[in-house]
């Protein structure tokens, strides 16, 4: 009997998080549709192993992982364009990520990343839309982010971004942010509801303003050379197996976000929901970025981020 072929998908969250439920949903399909030809062995935080939340980037790449999901936004820096995705308000709604990622935007990005970097892109999963948390007071405008210390991602444009907004960016990895936030010597950090939960922020962070910053994207990625070594309908197999598991991410990441305010606000932390009004004046204090995106990026790219 043949021994089954063996897949290594990393993540880096809990088990009950949307992404890792979808690595469930990908393992369960892909054994479904090869008829338990091939299993996948999870893990699903590669913190719990000593390394950062970012190595899965470079254990993927290497082959020591066959597959992995992260941010978009950490690879912007190897390949330009994908930094469209983390222009602040570049999509309006969840609808309108989804189409982009989905069609002609998302088909372009992985063309990009396929071409200079060591990974087949399989598709994008949500990690919905990034809202501030905060230690200090309610934000309604940038006015009153002056002065705060802001954790964000490893991400010049969104460091760009805050500090447009009158704060102080801290860029730093997963894992020392989440230190810095606990201690207080960070008074903010930018997240999606689920994130801010999942990272136990909420314990000291009883203000939540529903900026809706950023979009986050996160890629699926698999090692190249190991996918494309495949017979052409295991790695067919494989995009459907993947998918199916977008489409229940998607979904479930949406529930959660729902769940999640509704149990944060039983906590006693406060929320501020942004009339358009004072959205509109977020987004005029950060037009200068996307100013910059037109002359650095064209206008093909941002016109194709603009189509739902």
């Amino acid at each position: 009997m043949l021994e089954p072929i063996r897949i290594r998908f990393g993540g880096y969250s809990p088990p009950e998080t949307s992404h890792s439920r979808a690595v469930v949903r990908f393992a369960e399909a892909l054994a479904r549709r090869t008829g338990g030809a091939v299993q996948t062995d999870k893990a699903w935080n590669v913190m719990d192993f000593g390394y950062g939340a970012n190595e899965l980037l470079w254990l993927t790449e290497s082959g020591v992982l066959t597959m992995c999901y992260f941010s978009t936004a950490y690879l912007a820096e190897r390949v330009p364009e994908l930094a469209v995705v983390d222009l602040p308000f570049i999509f309006e709604d969840l609808d309108h990520a989804h189409a982009a990622l989905d069609g002609e935007l998302g088909a372009f990005l992985t063309e990009r990343t396929e071409s200079r970097l060591g990974y087949r892109v399989l598709g994008y999963w949500d990690n919905g839309f990034r809202h501030l948390s905060n230690r200090l007071r309610p934000v309604h405008t940038p006015a009153d982010l002056k002065g705060m210390r802001v954790r964000l991602q490893l991400n010049d444009i969104h460091a760009r971004t805050f500090r447009l907004l009158g704060a102080e960016p801290v860029p730093t990895d997963l894992k020392p942010g989440i230190a810095m936030i606990a201690s207080g010597e960070v008074d903010a950090q930018e997240n999606p509801l689920s994130n801010t939960m999942t990272y136990g922020v909420h314990k000291v962070h009883r203000h939540v303003t529903l900026t809706g910053t950023f979009y986050g994207a996160r890629g699926i990625y698999a090692h190249k050379a190991t996918f494309d070594g495949w017979p052409a309908d295991l790695q067919q197999a494989i995009r459907e197996s993947v998918r199916e598991a977008i489409l229940f991410q998607r979904k479930a990441a949406e529930e959660v976000e729902r769940d999640y305010r509704r149990e944060m606000e039983k906590m006693g932390i406060a929320f501020v929901d942004l009339t358009p009004a004072e959205r509109g004046v977020f987004q005029k204090a950060v037009a200068p970025i996307l100013e910059e995106a037109k002359k650095e990026l064209g206008g093909t790219i941002l016109a194709l981020a603009a189509k739902k």
